[in-house]
């Protein structure tokens, strides 16, 4: 006796073709489809944003970006909740981001340790050296000062620079998807603090599977908490 499955070709009942190519891994390790032209068109919206957001820092004068520089260190020592014992990896303030090299000091005398990002290789995640004031720096990237001898650490807190961020608080970078890379590679994930102006929020990123949202933005402002959609909606 013979069923109809021995009738059919190979071809109707061979495996499904492979859409692996469609699929992008989320920064929560789940899959997501992928539309190609749409990740071209968020890739140029991001490039117009980030010339328009990085211009709109500037014009504000450096006095004023100062005072609010030291509202967002306030703000940031209140999300802490202490330093004790903690790593905090800060970052060299660039084009016109807030400079919070003062807070430094603050959390070294609570016993913190401090550190900075440095760039390896366009295309890895970033790796966390040790520094303090007066230690030796060096050119890194783009020619911004990394710790030419700290060793390297594990950071328990975070600190990112936005170009623009939303409600969610996704983050808009610089496009080199350094800190996403490296929080999502990140098997102890430290607390992440995003800090900017309220000059820079904007109504979304067109987030990505490949973001990371911050856990919270710090601005002059005040305290910027993840609004997560509802799913049922």
């Amino acid at each position: 006796m013979t069923s109809d499955r021995d009738h059919q070709s190979p071809a109707s009942y061979a495996s499904p073709p492979c859409m692996a190519h469609e699929l992008a891994e989320g920064f929560d390790g789940a899959f997501v489809a992928v539309d190609e032209e749409q990740r071209r068109d968020v890739a140029r919206w991001r490039k117009a944003e980030r010339q328009r957001l990085i211009a709109a820092r500037l014009a504000f004068s450096a006095e004023e970006r100062k005072q609010w520089s030291q509202a967002i260190a306030d703000g940031v020592i209140a999300q802490a909740g202490g330093f004790k014992d903690r790593i905090v990896s800060f970052y060299w303030p660039f084009r016109g981001e807030p400079d919070l090299r003062p807070l430094i000091d603050h959390v070294l005398a609570e016993g913190g340790t401090a550190a900075l990002p440095v760039v390896v290789e366009k295309g890895r995640p970033l790796v966390f050296r040790s520094w303090r004031p007066g230690e030796a720096l060096e050119p890194g990237v783009w020619k911004i000062p990394v710790p030419k001898d700290g060793r390297i650490v594990t950071p328990d807190i975070v600190l990112a620079p936005v170009v623009g961020f939303d409600e969610r608080c996704f983050r808009l970078g610089y496009g080199g998807g350094f800190f996403d890379r490296t929080l999502a590679g990140m098997s102890a994930k430290p607390q992440v603090i995003g800090v900017g102006y309220d000059c820079q929020r904007i109504a979304t990123i067109f987030a990505q599977p490949h973001d990371v949202p911050m856990d919270v933005i710090v601005t002059e402002g005040g305290t910027v908490r993840r609004s997560v959609p509802d799913a049922g909606k």
